[in-house]
């Protein structure tokens, strides 16, 4: 089979379908930690700034599977290789299930992060196979299940921790994975190896190359970084503010706030389609004064709850315009670098998350709910000055 044989796929709609379900499915286990903080800091008697480090290990592990795995999709049979990391992925998240003690079960989340990266195998094959004009609106389809599976994640082990012990949720997340397991070897479309391409460490060595010559992807890698870290910030400190003074609550709500973030799923579809039609510049810059306001809404008023609510929704709407918009330009660079262009990307978009994840946990130790929003800003700062000053245009577009 020649290296285009995939492209004789007919990409149809329930095929689509079934590779934003898998995204999803496969997604979640980066945040089942996130709303369950609390309770396995109290099981492993641990600080809060000390499980902030497990969703932090988790992204660093999601960031070098990016790094590490992902590149082999441009020299290997995508199809093999995502039922080999699905199967990978099950064998982490039951050693989550079953962890001794708080450092195994923190070296389980570097594991599940590690071998998480299936999304972002589909993302660049899907890419291939869509045709170009409309290739914004198959990512947006795909990236919608991404985002579904984020917010639900969150909002499935908030809410099945607040009735059984917290370790149901990596057990439950097992089964789920084994299933999948049987569901992408039937249906997913499969593919060879290509022939007389770069070997796994040709593709490695140039990924700084591709770096270092293609100006869009580093603007893409560092908007990408600081907009994922904002989201993040947020997520991986809203249960301490949840149980804190000024609301509470438990889990249980963080997972039913999470619903509201469907906003940014159901929203990927058209975002998608404005990145075909529109100026992604613009897209993009909606989207990060839609965080910026998020995070204004949270420090002045967050004490409210429909306040905090509609700063949710804009948060992961202005996130999800970042990232359907930039992930669309990265895989208009062309296919035969296309799971090396999303590698840089999305490794620097999770690396952006675990700086999140661990900044906004010592800002809550240090200083709060104020802390942790005036980090946020500071990250929305550097987003504006990278977006409108470093890498402004000399044309529109």
């Amino acid at each position: 089979m020649s290296e285009s044989a995939p492209q004789k796929t007919v990409l149809t709609q329930p095929l689509i379908l079934l590779m934003a379900f898998i995204t999803g499915v496969a997604v979640s286990n980066l945040y089942y930690i996130q709303p369950i903080q609390a309770l396995v800091a109290t099981t492993f008697h641990v600080t809060s700034g000390a499980v902030g480090t497990v969703a932090m290990l988790t992204q660093v592990g999601y960031a070098l599977g990016l790094l590490l795995i992902v590149p082999f999709g441009d020299v290997t049979s995508r199809y093999q290789l995502i039922l080999r990391m699905l199967g990978l992925s099950l064998l982490s998240l039951l050693a989550a299930y079953l962890a001794p003690n708080f450092i195994f079960f923190a070296l389980t989340g570097l594991m599940i992060g590690l071998t998480s990266v299936v999304p972002q195998i589909i993302i660049p094959y899907a890419a291939v196979l869509a045709q170009p004009q409309k290739r914004g609106a198959v990512l947006g389809t795909i990236l919608s299940g991404l985002l579904m599976g984020v917010l639900l994640s969150r909002s499935f082990s908030g809410i099945i921790s607040s009735y059984i012990h917290w370790r149901w949720v990596y057990l439950i997340a097992t089964i789920a994975i084994a299933l999948l397991i049987l569901l992408a070897a039937l249906k997913l479309p499969k593919d060879s190896r290509p022939k007389n391409g770069p070997s796994y460490w040709q593709t490695i060595s140039s990924i700084p190359g591709l770096i270092a010559h293609q100006r869009l992807l580093r603007e893409a890698a560092i908007n990408g970084f600081f907009m994922f870290g904002t989201l993040s910030i947020f997520w991986s400190t809203l249960i301490f503010y949840m149980a804190s003074p000024a609301y509470r609550l438990g889990s249980g709500t963080v997972g039913l706030l999470a619903i509201l973030g469907a906003a940014g799923a159901l929203a990927a579809p058209i975002i998608g389609r404005l990145a075909d039609a529109k100026s992604p510049r613009f897209i993009i810059a909606t989207g990060l004064f839609m965080m910026t306001i998020s995070y204004l809404l949270f420090l002045f008023w967050g004490h409210f709850m429909p306040i905090l609510m509609l700063g949710i929704v804009l948060l992961d709407v202005g996130n999800q315009c970042g990232q359907v918009t930039n992930q669309t330009r990265v895989q208009m660079l062309g296919e035969a670098t296309s799971s090396r262009n999303n590698t840089v990307f999305m490794f620097a978009y999770f690396m952006g998350g675990a700086s999140g994840s661990f900044f906004g946990a010592l800002a809550w130790s240090f200083g709060g709910w104020v802390a942790v929003c005036l980090l946020a800003l500071a990250y929305q700062c550097l987003a504006l000055i990278a977006h409108f000053i470093l890498y402004r245009p000399k044309s529109t577009g």
